[in-house]
């Protein structure tokens, strides 16, 4: 099959609505949704407290975490592997080669993003309205929602690069989820392993959903930005 051909069908694969490849996109989407929100309900509390907490040993714990944001995606499935699998510390759950552990490899990924980023936001509004958080008597951790509201549109632009490097991602979740047809097959993995058997329709169509998911995360966080920028001039 010519090029012309395969971009041919791929587009009808994408406009027909083939029922293999929506049972791909939205398992892909949903894996990382699930991690995303995940993580985000676990960094951006421990984010901010790491933004106002005093403790000896906490910049070496910032230091970790910003390093943590550039893990390889084999590394993290790597550990996820290892937790999960029959022999480890969490075997007799089952979870290997399914969703699930697919979900945990991509919020292993994504939570150190979005705990630095928040961090550094929160870090900055703090050291901005200091005083007047506790003309008002927010001090510590009360101050923390206040200030994770003021920083709402630095926060959601985080969070979409979080999403941007988990719908991405094709070394963790070939790891822990095993690309089994149905499954655990996802859009990254799917490309690889298509292409490698040489049915480029269906990867080109899940690689031009994945390009269009990527121009609209970059522009919702681009919007964010602006809109945020807006809302503090």
């Amino acid at each position: 099959m010519d090029v012309a051909s395969a971009f041919a069908a791929a587009f009808q694969l994408v406009l027909g609505l083939d029922p293999r490849f929506l049972q791909i996109v939205g398992l892909s989407l949903s894996v990382t949704l699930t991690a995303v929100v995940l993580a985000a309900l676990i960094g951006l509390p421990l984010g901010a407290w790491l933004a106002l907490a005093r403790f000896p040993g906490r910049a070496a714990l910032i230091v970790l975490i910003n390093g943590l944001m550039g893990l390889p995606p084999v590394v993290a499935g790597l550990m996820v592997f290892l937790l999960l699998s029959r022999s480890g510390p969490l075997g007799d759950w089952g979870l290997l080669f399914t969703p699930s552990a697919m979900v945990a490899a991509q919020m292993l990924l994504v939570l150190p993003i979005i705990v630095a980023l928040t961090r550094s936001t929160v870090e900055e509004l703090w050291t901005e309205y200091r005083e007047h958080f506790r003309s008002i008597g927010l001090t510590g951790l009360r101050a923390v929602p206040s200030l994770l509201w003021d920083g709402r549109f630095a926060l959601a632009t985080g969070l979409l690069a979080g999403f941007g490097r988990a719908s991405a991602e094709v070394g963790a979740v070939l790891i822990v989820g095993g690309n089994i047809a149905g499954y655990t097959r996802t859009m990254t993995t799917s490309i690889a392993l298509e292409t490698s058997k040489g049915d480029l329709p269906l990867a080109l169509g899940l690689g031009l959903v994945l390009i269009a998911l990527t121009l609209a995360i970059n522009a919702a966080a681009y919007g964010a930005s602006r809109v945020g920028a807006r809302f503090a001039g």
